[in-house]
C-alpha cells in the first residue's frame, strides 16, 4: 500500500439479504410492490399538499416535506437492493458506497430534525390554538426546514470523516444490502475501536437524544390536554397519535442498529428492511388513514391526475 494512507479496495461485495432463491424471488414482489406503493403514495401527498389550497398550513407542509424525505429513503437503497436480487454477485463501487453513506445519515437527520419541528406543531396547534398562525408563520416553517436540512449535512460529514481517510487494503465483503458505516468500519486495514465507538455514540446519542426530546413533548402535550380537555383540542389531538406511530417506527430500527454493540446480522437486515422500503410504506398509509382532509384532498388529486391522463391521450 503506497504511503500506508491509500484504499486500494475499489469495489465492495455485499452478501445479500438471503442465498435461498425463494426467499429472494419472495423478497423481489414484496420489496417491488411496497416500493411503488411508497414512491406513489409520497408523491400523492406531496402533490395534494401543492395543489389543494385547503392543505395550505404548516401542518401539511411538515407533512410534504417528511414525504419528500421518504421519496429520498426509498432511492437511496431500495432499488439496488431489488436490483441485486437478480444478479449473483452484488458489487458498489468504493465511491458509490460513500454516497450511499453520506444520503442515508443525511436523510436520517434531517428526519429526526423534522420529526422534532412536527411535534412542536402539534404542541403549538393543541396548547396555543389561537396563537398557532401566528407562532407557525411561513416564515418560521421554512427557517425549521432549512435548519433540518442545515443539521442533517453536518451530521453526514461528520460521519464521513471517520471513513474518508482510512485505509481499505483488503477485505471487501459486508454482510448487508447497503452501505453500513459500523460495517464498513470493520473492513478497515487499521484498528478501528475507537472509530466505532464514537461512531456509536455520535449516532446513539442523536437518535436517543431526538426520541427523548420527543416523548417528553408529546407527554407535555396528552397532560395539557388532559387539564384542558376541549373539541377543538380533541380534534387537534387526533393527529397527534399518527405523529406517535411513525416516531416509534422510525426511531425503533434506528436506535437498535446504532447503539446495540454487535447485532444478530439477520435481525440486522430485517431491521434495515424495515427501514428503507416498510416505514416510508407506512407513513402516508398512517398519515391518510388519520386524517380526513387529506383523504379528500388526495381523492381530488387523483381524479385530477386521471382525468388529465385521458385528456392527453
Amino acid at each position: 500500500m503506497d504511503g500506508g494512507n491509500h484504499s486500494v479496495v475499489s469495489e465492495f461485495v455485499f452478501l445479500g439479504l438471503t442465498n435461498s432463491k425463494e426467499i429472494q424471488l419472495f423478497l423481489l414482489l414484496f420489496s417491488s410492490v411496497l416500493y411503488v406503493a411508497s414512491m406513489a403514495g409520497n408523491m400523492l401527498i406531496v402533490l395534494s399538499v401543492a395543489i389543494d389550497p385547503h392543505l395550505h398550513s404548516p401542518m401539511y407542509f411538515l407533512l410534504a416535506s417528511l414525504s419528500v424525505l421518504d421519496l429520498g429513503v426509498c432511492c437511496t437503497a431500495t432499488p439496488k437492493m431489488i436490483y441485486d436480487l437478480f444478479r449473483t454477485r452484488k458489487v458498489i463501487s468504493f465511491g458509490g458506497c460513500i454516497t450511499q453513506i453520506f444520503f442515508i445519515h443525511l436523510i436520517g437527520g434531517v428526519e429526526m430534525v423534522l420529526l422534532i419541528v412536527m411535534a412542536f406543531d402539534r404542541y403549538v396547534a393543541i396548547c396555543k390554538p389561537l396563537h398557532y398562525l401566528t407562532i407557525m408563520s411561513p416564515r418560521l416553517c421554512i427557517l425549521f426546514l432549512a435548519s433540518a436540512w442545515a443539521l442533517g449535512v453536518i451530521h453526514s460529514l461528520f460521519q464521513l470523516a471517520f471513513i474518508i481517510d482510512l485505509p481499505f487494503c483488503g477485505p471487501n465483503v459486508l454482510d448487508s444490502f447497503y452501505c453500513d458505516l459500523p460495517k464498513l468500519l470493520r473492513l478497515a486495514c487499521r484498528d478501528t475501536y475507537k472509530l466505532q465507538f464514537m461512531v456509536t455514540v455520535n449516532s446513539g446519542f442523536l437518535c436517543v437524544g431526538s426520541f427523548l426530546i420527543l416523548i417528553l413533548s408529546y407527554i407535555y402535550i396528552l397532560l395539557t390536554v388532559w387539564k384542558h380537555s376541549s373539541g377543538g383540542s380533541s380534534k387537534a389531538l387526533s393527529t397527534l397519535s399518527a405523529h406517535v406511530t411513525v416516531v416509534f417506527f422510525f426511531f425503533g430500527p434506528t436506535m437498535f442498529v446504532y447503539t446495540w454493540p454487535h447485532p444478530n446480522a439477520q435481525i440486522d437486515k430485517f431491521l434495515a428492511v424495515s427501514d428503507s422500503i416498510l416505514i416510508p410504506f407506512l407513513n402516508p398509509v398512517i398519515y391518510t388513514l388519520r386524517n380526513k382532509d387529506m383523504k379528500t384532498a388526495m381523492k381530488r388529486v387523483f381524479r385530477l391526475l386521471v382525468v388529465s391522463k385521458k385528456i392527453h391521450k
